[in-house]
């Protein structure tokens, strides 16, 4: 084992290889209080990469309802088991990774293989409520809920550490140079599924007929031409926004929207940083869930990132770039927020979405000359 800083944990970890980094990271921002959980993004996914023989229950995107859901099950509950407790202070993580609570003989990465029945219920605790029953007639007056649930839309992390990587024996796994994304080699892969016991978000898959394992590519097709990948473009609640991540050592750039979101405002948190992988998708919390169960999930970064959620009204450079996601197919590089307008560019800096803060209403008469009808809705 060797040493590698891990930003997200404030320290340097365990990895068993040397640290590297391509020459940019993609990444994503999912904002869990605008997602409804329609499900668009998972059948545009398996639409385009998962629907032969053998891939009937790969869901390389998903959407879980939290406390109880999960995909496969459990995969969240049976890692943190596996690594134990541990504690942030001051923003460090004092626990051990999932590579650092290996046992060193049997295994170099503390993961749990899913049984085949764990991937039967994708849908499994969906919109199942946790803190009792709201009695008829109560209403919900104040945050966080007294009675909650939330949604979780998950694709793979393509981390910066992947543990998919490091476990398997094939050398079979690598991460794209260009670009971060975390791909299997087929042609290498001889099925051992040691990277489904490794990667604890539960990403790679077993196609049995294949005798292979598989994962999301992270649309680098589209990516190459500098395209938004399948899941993000086809949201319809417009709540996903993707592009590349500066590693904070480095330059950040206060005008492009990841680092913005990621490392600026600090309102974008990686999902379980405590494992120690660096995921490379961040999550707007959910402001109406309790702290605690918050904190567990995305880090000590919870609090400042719901407060500042909530004061995007009046944060107009926020506000215009939360309005932006799911405005443009292209991948945006660099956005201004000006006159209450936002706008964005390209990497070649042609401007590719423009979004008004705030729409102008339009009033129309009631009562339709043109095709003699009566208006519903004159606004």
């Amino acid at each position: 084992m060797g040493k590698v800083y891990n930003w997200q944990l404030g320290r340097e970890m365990a990895y068993p290889f040397e640290e590297a980094h391509p020459k940019r990271q993609v990444a994503w921002v999912f904002d869990t209080n605008k997602c409804i959980a329609c499900q668009t993004c998972t059948i545009a996914c398996k639409m385009t990469w998962t629907s032969g023989r053998g891939q009937e229950y790969m869901f390389w995107n998903n959407v879980e309802t939290k406390p109880y859901g999960s995909y496969p099950t459990a995969w969240d509950l049976a890692v943190l088991e596996k690594i134990g407790p541990g504690r942030w202070e001051q923003g460090v993580y004092r626990g051990r990774t999932i590579f650092e609570a290996a046992d060193g003989q049997a295994e170099r990465i503390a993961g749990v293989l899913p049984k085949d029945e764990d991937w039967a219920h994708p849908n499994l605790g969906e919109d199942e409520i946790t803190g009792g029953t709201m009695p008829r007639g109560a209403h919900i007056d104040r945050l966080p809920h007294p009675v909650w649930f939330f949604y979780l839309p998950r694709i793979c992390n393509h981390c910066t550490y992947p543990a998919c990587l490091a476990a398997c024996p094939r050398q079979a796994i690598y991460k794209r140079e260009e670009d971060g994304v975390v791909l299997i080699d087929q042609s290498r892969c001889r099925g051992y599924r040691e990277c489904v016991k490794a990667c604890p978000y539960g990403k790679p898959m077993f196609r049995p007929n294949h005798e292979t394992s598989e994962k999301c590519v992270g649309c680098y097709p589209k990516l190459e031409k500098g395209l938004q990948t399948q899941c993000v473009e086809q949201c319809i609640g417009k709540i996903r926004g993707q592009g590349f991540v500066s590693d904070p050592r480095g330059k950040i750039r206060e005008d492009h929207p990841i680092d913005y979101l990621v490392h600026v405002r600090k309102v974008a948190l990686p999902l379980y940083p405590q494992f120690g992988t660096g995921p490379n998708v961040y999550y707007i919390p959910p402001i109406h869930v309790p702290p605690p169960y918050l904190h567990q999930m995305f880090g000590p970064g919870v609090e400042h990132a719901i407060e500042t959620y909530r004061n995007a009204r009046q944060d107009e450079t926020l506000a215009g770039l939360l309005q932006l996601f799911g405005s443009s197919p292209e991948i945006m590089d660099r956005f201004e927020v000006k006159d209450g307008v936002a706008r964005a560019w390209d990497q070649q800096g042609i401007q590719v979405a423009e979004v008004p803060l705030v729409e102008p209403p339009q009033m129309r008469p009631a009562y339709d000359e043109k095709r003699k009808v009566y208006r519903l809705d004159v606004t």
